[in-house]
C-alpha cells in the first residue's frame, strides 16, 4: 500500500517533469494541469473533503500573491523602469570602466553584480543582465552564459530579497532566521568555489587563474563572509545584497593593486574600452544607482537592525486562517513591512529621481504585469498544489516511502531532490514549496535535523536552476543566441554534477555532525 501511495503521490511531480522537459509545455499550463491532477487525487484517493481542498487552493494562492509575487513584480518593475530611464545603461558603463582585464570584469559583473541582481530581483535577471553585459564587452557569449549559470546557483536561497527561504520557512513551519543561517552554512564551500570557476570558464581554462588568485580570493571572501554573517544574524532578505556590495567594492580596490599587468589574450581592446569607460559625474552615478541605493536603505531601515522603524510598522498586518480543515496554517499579511512594498517604494522614488514621469511608471507597471502574468499564474498553481499535497497527506506518504528506501543515507540525496525541483520549475521558491515539507518531514522521521534538510532543499534548488531549460533559455536569449540551448546544457552539465555530488557529501557530513 505504501508503494502505491508513493506512486500516486508522485504523479503530479512526474507530470511536471514530463510536461516541462519532454513535452516542452509552458510552465503556467503544466502547473495548472498539475494542480487539477493533484485535486483529483486528493479528493478521489486521499478522501480530502472538497471544501477543505478548495480552501487549500485559496490559501496557496493568497500565500503566492502576498508576499511572493509582490516581490517579483516590484523587482521587475524597478528594473524595467531603470531600462526605460536609461539608468541601467549608466550602471552598466560604470561597472565596465573598472578594468581592461576580461577576467576581472567577469568577476565584477558576473559574480559581484550578478549576485546583487539575484538579491534584488532574481527571476533570471542575474543570468540575463550580466551575461549580456559580458558579451557586450568582448567575452565569449556562450562562456558568459555558462559562467553566470554556475555562479548563480548558490545565491538562489536569498534571491528576490529572500523569497525562497521565507517561503521555505512558511511551508515547513521552521524559524526563518535559523533556516537562513543553515542555508548559508550548507552552501558556504560551494559559494567560495564559484568565483574561481567563473574565472576558469570565462578565461577558457584553469590557466586563466594565473595572476588572478589574489583578486579571486578577495572576491570570494568579501562576499561569503558578510553573506554568512547577515544570513545568520538578520535573516534571508539581505545576504546577497550586503555580500555583493562589499564584494564589488573590494574587487575594485583589489583590481587597482593586483591587476596592473594584463596579459594580451585577456585584454579588452582600446576601442571597446573607450566605449565602456565613459566617465560619469558623481551626481549622474548616484542618480543611476538611486533605485538600488533606496532599496538597500529601505530594507535595512525596516529590518530588525533598526528597531524604531521596524517595531513601528511590523504590527501593521492581518492574520487569517483560510484552510477549513484541521491543522490549518495562519497566514500573516504584513501590509507595509514586507520587501515587495519597500522595493515598489524605492522603485517609484528612484524612477522620479531618474526622470520618469507618472505616465511612464504606469506604462512600465502595466507592461510588467502583462509580460509576467503567466509566471504569477505558475507560482499560484504550484503553491496551491503544494498546499493540497500537504493537507491531504500526499507529501507525508512520499516522505514515508523515502525514509524506508533511503534510511540513514537520505542526506546524500536530499540536495538532489531539491535539484530536481529546480530543474523542473526553474524557481527556488517553487522548489521550496514542492519539496520543503517533504524534506523536513523525512528528516523528522529519520531523527535528523529538519532545518539542515530544509537547507539542503534550497541548496539543491539553486543547483537545479543551473541546468534548468528556462534558465538556459533566458541566458541564450540575452546574448541573442537562441538555438544554442543544447550546447550550453552540455557544457554546464559537468559543473552541475560536480556541485550535486559535493552538495550530497556536505549535507551528509553536516547531518552526522548535527547528530
Amino acid at each position: 500500500m505504501l508503494v502505491l501511495k508513493f506512486i500516486l503521490a508522485m504523479l503530479p511531480i512526474i507530470w511536471l517533469i514530463a510536461a516541462l522537459s519532454g513535452l516542452k509545455m509552458a510552465g503556467h499550463k503544466a502547473c495548472t494541469a498539475a494542480l487539477l491532477l493533484t485535486l483529483a487525487l486528493a479528493v478521489g484517493f486521499w478522501k480530502l473533503d472538497i471544501l477543505y481542498a478548495a480552501t487549500a487552493v485559496l490559501e496557496g494562492t493568497l500565500n503566492a500573491l502576498w508576499p511572493i509575487c509582490l516581490v517579483i513584480v516590484a523587482a521587475l518593475f524597478t528594473y524595467n523602469l531603470m531600462l526605460k530611464t536609461g539608468a541601467m545603461e549608466q550602471v552598466k558603463k560604470m561597472l565596465m570602466g573598472v578594468s581592461r582585464d576580461k577576467r576581472v570584469l567577469a568577476l565584477l559583473i558576473g559574480w559581484g553584480f550578478g549576485n546583487f541582481m539575484e538579491g534584488m530581483a532574481g527571476f533570471g535577471t542575474a543570468v540575463a543582465i550580466p551575461a549580456s553585459m559580458l558579451a557586450g564587452i568582448g567575452l565569449d557569449p556562450i562562456a558568459a552564459v555558462l559562467g553566470c549559470l554556475v555562479v548563480n546557483s548558490t545565491p538562489t536561497a536569498f534571491g528576490s530579497v529572500g523569497v525562497p527561504t521565507v517561503t521555505l520557512a512558511s511551508v515547513t513551519g521552521l524559524d526563518v532566521t535559523v533556516l537562513s543561517g543553515s542555508a548559508a552554512m550548507i552552501q558556504f564551500i560551494l559559494t567560495m568555489v564559484s568565483p574561481f570557476l567563473m574565472v576558469c570558464i570565462c578565461g577558457k581554462g584553469i590557466k586563466a587563474l594565473k595572476g588572478m588568485i589574489p583578486i579571486t580570493l578577495v572576491s570570494a571572501f568579501s562576499f561569503t563572509i558578510p553573506w554568512l554573517i547577515t544570513a545568520q544574524g538578520i535573516g534571508p532578505e539581505l545576504p546577497n545584497i550586503i555580500g555583493s556590495i562589499g564584494s564589488m567594492g573590494c574587487m575594485i580596490g583589489a583590481a587597482k593593486i593586483f591587476n596592473k599587468d594584463v596579459p594580451e589574450e585577456y585584454m579588452i581592446g582600446p576601442s571597446e574600452q573607450e566605449k565602456t569607460a565613459e566617465r560619469l559625474t558623481v551626481g549622474k552615478g548616484i542618480r543611476a544607482w538611486s533605485s538600488f541605493i533606496l532599496i538597500f536603505i529601505f530594507l535595512m531601515a525596516s529590518s530588525v537592525l533598526c528597531p524604531p522603524v521596524h517595531d513601528l510598522i511590523s504590527g501593521i498586518k492581518s492574520t487569517v486562517t483560510v484552510y477549513a480543515g484541521e491543522g490549518g496554517n495562519a497566514l500573516s499579511f504584513s501590509w507595509i513591512n514586507t520587501p515587495g512594498v519597500m522595493i515598489f517604494l524605492a522603485g517609484i522614488i528612484g524612477g522620479r529621481i531618474q526622470g520618469a514621469a507618472p505616465g511612464d511608471m504606469a506604462e512600465v507597471f502595466a507592461d510588467t504585469l502583462k509580460k509576467y502574468w503567466k509566471t504569477i499564474l505558475t507560482i499560484c498553481a504550484v503553491m496551491a498544489t503544494a498546499k493540497i499535497m500537504g493537507y491531504s497527506g500526499m507529501i507525508s506518504d512520499i516522505a514515508k516511502f523515502l525514509v524506508a528506501a533511503a534510511g540513514p543515507f537520505y542526506p546524500l540525496i536530499a540536495p538532489l531532490i531539491g535539484a530536481l525541483g529546480g530543474f523542473v520549475t526553474g524557481s527556488g521558491t517553487s522548489t521550496c514549496v514542492l519539496f520543503g515539507g517533504l524534506q523536513s518531514e523525512t528528516a523528522q522521521a529519520l531523527g535528523l535535523d529538519a532545518v539542515w534538510m530544509a537547507a539542503a532543499n534550497v541548496m539543491g534548488a539553486g543547483l537545479g536552476k543551473m541546468v534548468c531549460p528556462q534558465s538556459i533559455a533566458i541566458g541564450t536569449g540575452a546574448i541573442n543566441a537562441a538555438g544554442s540551448e543544447s550546447k550550453v546544457l552540455g557544457a554546464v552539465f559537468k559543473y552541475f554534477l560536480l556541485y550535486v555530488i559535493a552538495a550530497g557529501a556536505i549535507c551528509y557530513a553536516g547531518s552526522l555532525l548535527g547528530n
